[in-house]
């Protein structure tokens, strides 16, 4: 208790100490300045990219020291891939169709390669939907006149082969796949919470284009699977068992391993209507404020205790203030942010680990990888408040990657936060969302002259920075389900697009939190995966006038044992396979409409405390 104590009085004086350091630097930036900035983030994005052109196409990623190029997740271009949208939103129409062109024409996954499900899930099909999406619509200014569903055929044919993974008993899937051959018997049964739960946006989009349900399907099973094992705090651990469903890492945080997980569950709910996603992100963030936020910090917790287990700042957590843009709720975003941002200002980046008990970067955890997290939270901020001292931060952070990270051909990690010394690496995230982030800040104060802010649609970020704009067909704000898996449409939904009556004369606005800023739908996809077999009966929609909490019920999961094994033969598998998936949709628990009850509640928790070596990798 007396540890405690300590650490919550560290963090107070520190919160303290913060927030004076932060007021006492704001000079204000004109607009006539950040006009020049915003050229100045234009000509940072395109020395990388060029270098990326010139010195390392097509290969994944560049070295921006030696000026080369090396493979980094599949072999496919990645850092292409991961511009497309960026190029577009640049305006940039000659680089962004010989791109489509190239990629439509040369891009193939019929390779003998294992990759991270994650990360080719939010840069590689995330990338291309994007793209997609974009040369395909005469509103954004930028259709490609010879495209031909090149990239979402593409998009198809990659999310296809990341399927394999879902095939578990708990449906949260595997960390990585084979393109060409499934999951090896061999693969870790470890996965990260962010890792299985941050798959829901990409491959709703493409159920929604391809009018396929089985991706969205098993993306909500996955989100399903997590929640369902969650404590009784409702925090989720860091690290799980894909096949018993028991936590292996239980450290409960914003941060490493889980950051994302809450950021999809909202905006699943922006992109898709569908509210679900919003009972569970509301249940989740709740108790995220109740037992990590210590304000302005954050920590990590064990998730079924809630005692402290780790005093730090990483890195990661600064998406955090932007998603809170998002749900409306802007002091404490404020706080963290000036919180964060102090950090930054003290060692010209973010640490991958700040310790807050010693006020030190964290021993093993002193790089900046060129992360974009802090970047766009200062936009959202600026975006909700035209406060001008995000456009002061915002400045100080180019000033830091131009002077700190640039390099030859273009820029580099930075390994040592403390004395600045560069990495010969360039993650594909610096062109995806690091200068994407900057020029919309600037743009934004400019008058912005861009698609997101003056397009057609509103758009929803990926975790990734891909553009994915709420158009009708991805919205599907008429649809409504039926039966189990279906998709009952009426009429072209093109030009379907509601807006309830009270809405019609209401100005929207893209500076407030969501309520005020996305047109509610009357109704979404609401249609279950639990498999037929696994509840009777068939789901005619939810009466009118239940909580979210009764429509959405969703109880905890039965403890299981690990009854599948790739080792056996394939009799053997198809045995196994159906006897777990029995059980592990029966556990996912909805309200019977026909006898009004839901399944009975298991109170059991029996969770392995093991430690696992694996990190999310997320961007």
């Amino acid at each position: 208790m007396e540890g405690i104590i300590q650490i919550r009085s560290v963090l107070l004086l520190l919160s303290i100490t913060m927030a004076s350091l932060t007021l006492a630097v704001a000079d204000g930036v004109s607009r006539e300045e950040a006009k020049e900035l915003r050229d100045e983030v234009k000509d940072m994005f395109y020395h990388a990219f060029n270098g990326y052109m010139d010195h390392a196409f097509p290969l994944d990623e560049l070295r921006p020291l030696s000026c080369a190029g090396h493979d980094t997740l599949g072999g496919y271009a990645l850092t292409l891939i991961d511009s497309l949208d960026t190029l577009a939103l640049l305006g940039d129409r000659q680089r962004f169709s010989a791109s489509v062109e190239w990629i439509g024409k040369n891009l193939r996954f019929d390779i003998n390669k294992t990759v991270s499900l994650f990360e080719t899930t939010i840069r590689v099909l995330g990338g291309l939907l994007s793209a997609h999406l974009i040369a395909t619509d005469y509103a954004t200014g930028m259709r490609v006149p010879l495209y031909d569903n090149q990239l979402l055929n593409l998009a198809e044919d990659l999310a296809r082969r990341l399927l394999p993974a879902f095939d578990t008993p708990t449906g949260i899937p595997f960390g990585s796949v084979n393109l060409l051959h499934g999951v090896d018997k061999h693969e870790s049964k470890i996965t990260s919470t962010a890792g299985g739960g941050t798959l829901t946006l990409e491959f709703g989009v493409l159920s929604r284009l391809t009018n396929d349900p089985i991706f969205e399907q098993v993306t909500k099973n996955a989100v399903r699977g997590l929640w369902a094992r969650r404590s009784k705090l409702n925090l989720v651990g860091a690290h799980i068992n894909v096949f018993t469903g028991e936590w292996t890492q239980k450290d409960a945080g914003i941060g490493t391993s889980i950051d994302s997980f809450y950021e999809y569950l909202l905006k699943a709910y922006l992109l898709f209507g569908d509210e679900e996603y919003l009972y569970i992100f509301q249940e989740a963030y709740a108790a995220a404020m109740h037992y990590l936020y210590h304000d302005p910090w954050y920590v990590e917790v064990n998730m079924d205790s809630a005692a402290i287990v780790w005093p730090l700042f990483n890195s990661l957590q600064a998406f955090w203030p932007g998603l809170q843009v998002l749900a409306g709720d802007i002091n404490p975003a404020i706080r963290t942010h000036a919180a964060f941002l102090s950090v930054w200002r003290r060692y010209g980046f973010t640490p991958e680990g700040f310790n807050l008990a010693s006020l030190s970067v964290q021993h093993g955890q002193k790089s900046y990888p060129l992360r974009p997290e802090l970047i766009e939270s200062t936009y959202w901020l600026y975006k909700a408040t035209r406060d001008p001292r995000y456009l002061d931060a915002g400045r100080d952070m180019v000033a830091s990657l131009q002077y700190g990270t640039r390099c030859p051909c273009g820029y580099c990690h930075i390994s040592d936060v403390e004395n600045h010394q560069q990495e010969d690496h360039m993650e594909s995230f610096f062109l995806a969302e690091t200068v994407k982030y900057l020029w919309l800040l600037f743009d934004l104060a400019v008058g912005p002259d861009n698609l997101v802010e003056n397009g057609p649609y509103k758009y929803i970020f990926s975790t990734e920075g891909h553009l994915l704009p709420a158009t009708p067909q991805i919205s599907l704000v008429r649809e409504h389900c039926l039966y189990y898996g279906a998709y009952c449409r009426s009429g072209d939904l093109r030009q379907t697009y509601f807006v309830p009556e009270s809405d019609k004369d209401k100005k929207e606005s893209n500076d407030t939190g969501f309520y005020e800023s996305w047109t509610k739908p009357t109704y979404s996809s609401d249609y279950t995966t639990v498999e037929p077999s696994a509840v009777s009966g068939l789901i005619k929609g939810f009466c009118p006038g239940l909580n979210h909490g009764q429509k959405f019920g969703i109880l905890y999961a039965y403890p299981t044992d690990e009854r599948h094994d790739y080792e056996t033969n394939q009799v053997q598998q198809k045995e196994s396979t159906t006897a777990v998936q029995l059980q592990s949709h029966s556990v996912l628990v909805l309200r019977d409409q026909s006898s009004d009850n839901l399944l009975p509640e298991d109170n059991s928790s029996n969770h392995n405390d093991s430690q696992t070596n694996e990190s999310s990798d997320t961007p």
